[in-house]
């Protein structure tokens, strides 16, 4: 036992030993440098990209102010359907595919609904001049941005291959899509729902080349109906014309059909493939009749609002589902009955927040209500739609020439050339009906 302890002894001291050796020896060159962490390095801050220049911007509505007032000269002074296609090549050009559908009129009502409805938005200067350039035009020289500056209208305008005439009754059923599209995409924007126009624009992705393929597939199909179906989209879902129209209505000049008189040949109301053209209207034979239609009309219009009224806030409810907030709610509540979590991107940055399933109820109620009140006066707006028309339906004029119906009329030159007055002036005897 004791030459064990012995041994241990020695032991320890040998290994006490060594640490001192090891201490007190001269310190051996150091083949690489120790790392120096006073470099002063700092570590950057996140600077988001910054966005579009603004002269660029200001750029862009030069550029668009310049095309409406090419495309009035050429529609209203000119009368040259040539130069209208040349400059609807270029729009699509510049317009779509060099600016991707990006400097867009279409989708700056979204912008103005929600600068209007929220306080706490404001609307970008450029964008507010892109909303207000073509409706300027409209009033002062009918729908020229229609013509031959936007880049949507454009696209179709090259498609056109042989339209056929819609019968009346389909066209005014059609007709009321853009303003129920507009009613809904107003609503969606003011109540912070967002912008439902540019997310399902069917042309922009084929602008970029590049999107979901289901809208994709949607433009491709709307430009092939459009050879058959003159400018679909314009006609009967874009919800800027709604508001172009009625400014159009109200121009000071407008594209005419013929330079000076009307021989009422009806060559252009064949031509039009927009039915946009309308002829004489004789004197009804019973006037007391025709008077006791549009009483009627009259009479029905505060019918119609209530009832959109109703129907809009009735559809509150489930349009409300589409709000982000309504959105995250019911998928939380969705998670919580299923017992499972992060099933989606939003869901999952909720749970991380730590926050109770009940904090969000506040929000979506609130949204629910903004969003059936938005749709309650959409239904307004849609049911005084409805019954103006039927109101402009009812009552008879005194138009004893072929003319354009301003408000539907796309200034796109198109009957210029069937008119036999157009060849005098421009001094060819060769035009139709000039040679028997």
């Amino acid at each position: 036992m004791r030459r064990a302890g012995g041994m241990d002894g020695r032991a320890i001291l040998a290994a006490l030993s060594l640490a001192l050796a090891a201490a007190t020896a001269p310190a051996a060159p150091q083949r690489f440098p120790q790392p120096d962490f006073n470099t002063g390095y700092q570590v950057p801050t996140y600077q988001p990209p910054a966005g579009r220049a603004a002269w660029r911007e200001w750029t862009d509505v030069g550029v668009l102010a310049a095309a409406l007032s090419l495309a009035s000269w050429l529609a209203v002074k000119r009368r040259s359907r040539r130069g209208l296609f040349l400059l609807a090549v270029a729009s699509l050009a510049y317009f779509g595919f060099i600016r991707k559908g990006c400097l867009c009129a279409v989708g700056s009502l979204q912008n103005v609904a929600l600068g209007l409805a929220d306080s706490g938005y404001a609307i970008p200067l450029a964008t507010a001049a892109i909303f207000l350039l073509p409706l300027i035009f409209a009033l002062f020289f009918g729908r020229a941005f229609c013509a031959s500056v936007c880049p949507l209208g454009a696209a179709q305008e090259m498609t056109i291959v042989r339209p056929l005439r819609l019968p009346l009754w389909l066209r005014e059923i059609l007709g009321l899509l853009p303003h129920v599209y507009l009613a809904l995409a107003v609503a969606l924007a003011a109540t912070g729902a967002g912008f439902w126009i540019c997310r399902y624009d069917p042309f922009v992705g084929l602008f970029r080349l590049d999107g979901p393929a289901p809208m994709i597939v949607t433009g491709l199909l709307l430009l092939a109906l459009g050879t058959v179906v003159a400018r679909p989209y314009c006609r009967f879902l874009c919800p800027y014309g709604v508001p172009l129209g009625w400014f159009s209505r109200l121009s000071r000049r407008h594209l005419t059909i013929t330079p000076d008189d009307c021989i009422q040949c009806r060559l252009c109301e064949k031509e039009c493939p927009f039915d946009a053209i309308r002829g004489p209207e004789p004197a009804p034979g019973d006037r007391a009749a025709a008077r006791r239609a549009f009483a009627v009309s009259l009479a029905l219009i505060p019918v119609f609002a209530l009832t959109g009224l109703g129907l809009g806030r009735l559809g509150g409810g489930p349009l409300s589902r589409v709000h982000p907030d309504v959105a995250l709610a019911r998928a939380v509540r969705a998670e919580v009955a299923a017992d499972t979590r992060d099933t989606t991107w939003e869901t999952r940055a909720f749970w991380a927040t730590g926050a109770a399933p009940e904090s969000l109820r506040a929000a979506e109620t609130a949204a629910t209500r903004r969003v059936t009140n938005a749709a309650g006066l959409g239904g307004v707006f849609l049911g005084l739609m409805a019954a103006l028309r039927l109101v402009a339906l009812s009552r008879r004029s005194d138009r004893t020439d072929f003319v354009p119906d301003r408000g539907d009329c796309l200034s796109c030159g198109r009957c210029f050339s069937s008119c036999p007055r157009e060849y005098v002036r421009l001094r060819r005897l060769d035009g139709p009906m000039m040679n028997p």
